[in-house]
């Protein structure tokens, strides 16, 4: 998100050195990248004036501190700006939803047709029931795009959720009340109603959602954006304002546009926080948005957190304490401990997803692999392993040339693919030995190049 901005704070960063204060001499040339970036992000022009003025305001005569250059202490007032603009002014229980109620908790999502509303819904009861805690139902009340209602009946049974059943000839208000009925019954504590989008913004559309918010009277209105959208953002956002009392935002395709200007300009147009961003198509690839930690990750600081939740979530707790109990028990590490590792690192969203969360000069670092083709290559080796015996992934020690020309045909590779991996096994074997003996510091050192695509 907003990739060019990084890049230019960075540039400037380098060329505003040796100065005692900042000025409005040494902010213009900045100030100008900054404004630049955010007018190439799609950024809407109102939003880019009132963040510049702010940023001005602030900077001039802020005197540099410490080690700091003038072009790092501008960054500083950028960064905290930047945290404004997305919210962070709010404070933190705005970007929260809110449980406030008698249970049923009800969420009303509105939005544009082809935005990813659905599949929105499907992230959000995933997220509840998992990170919250809460059971679930959600329901459909589209009842014009074909296969809208099949699609969020898949969506809700792949998260785990409850799913109400409607059809394409009930009337929207109708399908809600009915929901909501069952969800009071069946002691839901969050109903999620997904609702009719449209190609474009049109009276009928917002008639009929108005009216289905009045008759559940939802206690939190969510407006899912296109991430992707750039300007046509702004109209769509402020007409959904004006005939919804939104509660938040929720962008979406967040992971697929480096420009990702709608954030700021949605969340300026509207004045409602940013409560989620959607970051893959997977079912988890939604994460509370956090405006300061996204400030951060757009001025290249990284989200050391996000990195940390993801790191939790993808870890199996219980199989890595079985490991370590093996390892300590002086049992060998085998194929079936290796693939279950390489599964944990596809948990935390593969490398590319690890190395998008690090702070910009260890982006740097990574720079030169190929991202990519290390993911391809971990897909190769769980595919080797696959195609061994369960008695060759106990004793790797079996596997010599026969069988290593065996495995590589049923994998589809060459031998000296096997031969690579096996000698990336072998390091990592050695790394369990040393864990095992006590000596860590060896074992952080002979990790260099360990990771295939990273050398």
């Amino acid at each position: 998100m907003l990739d060019n901005l990084t890049q230019r704070l960075a540039k400037v960063v380098k060329t505003m050195r040796g100065e005692a204060r900042l000025t409005e001499a040494n902010t213009a040339e900045m100030l100008r990248e900054v404004r630049l970036a955010l007018l190439e992000a799609d950024v809407a022009l109102p939003a880019v004036r009132e963040f510049i003025g702010k940023v001005k305001e602030k900077a001039l005569g802020e005197e540099v501190v410490g080690s700091l250059s003038p072009g790092q202490a501008l960054v500083g007032v950028v960064q905290r700006e930047l945290g404004a603009l997305m919210g962070a002014d709010l404070g933190p229980e705005a970007t929260q939803l809110s449980f406030a109620q008698q249970p049923p908790a009800i969420i009303l999502m509105a939005g544009l047709q082809g935005v990813g509303k659905t599949t929105t819904v499907g992230k959000l009861a995933k997220y509840l029931r998992e990170q919250k805690k809460k059971k679930v139902l959600t329901v459909s009340a589209d009842v014009y795009r074909p296969a809208a209602i099949a699609q969020l009946q898949s969506v809700t049974g792949q998260a785990g959720a409850d799913f109400f059943p409607s059809t394409a000839q009930d009337k929207p208000v109708d399908i809600a009340l009915a929901a909501l009925d069952w969800a009071k019954k069946h002691y839901h504590d969050v109903l999620i109603i997904d609702t009719a989008g449209r190609l474009g913004i049109d009276e009928e559309m917002m008639k009929e959602i108005t009216a289905v918010h009045g008759a559940v009277k939802p206690i939190e209105t969510l407006f899912v954006v296109d991430a992707m959208l750039g300007q046509d953002a702004i109209n769509t956002a402020k007409a959904f304002n004006d005939a919804l009392p939104l509660t938040g935002i929720v962008l979406t395709k967040l992971d697929g546009d480096s420009r990702g200007g709608a954030a700021l300009s949605v969340r300026h147009i509207t004045g409602k926080p940013i409560k989620f961003a959607g970051v893959s198509e997977k079912l988890d690839g939604l994460e509370a948005f956090d405006p300061t930690r996204m400030a951060n990750r757009v001025l290249g600081m990284g989200d050391i957190l996000a990195l940390v939740e993801e790191a939790r979530k993808g870890v199996d707790e219980k199989a890595a304490a079985e490991l370590a109990a093996k390892v300590k028990a002086g049992g060998k590490f085998d194929m079936n401990d290796f693939k279950a590792q390489l599964g944990q690192m596809k948990k935390m969203g593969g490398m590319a997803g690890l190395v998008d969360k690090l702070p910009a000069q260890f982006q740097q670092a990574a720079g030169n692999a190929n991202m990519d083709q290390a993911e391809k290559q971990v897909r190769r080796m769980v595919g080797i392993i696959d195609s061994m015996t369960p008695a060759e992934r106990a004793k790797p020690d079996l596997i010599k040339a026969a069988r290593k020309r065996r495995i590589a045909a049923g994998a589809g590779v060459q031998v000296q693919e096997v031969n690579r991996m096996l000698n990336q096994f072998e390091q990592m074997q050695t790394m369990m030995k040393k864990l095992q003996g006590g000596g860590l510091m060896k074992m952080m050192r002979s990790m260099k190049g360990m990771m295939p695509g990273m050398r």
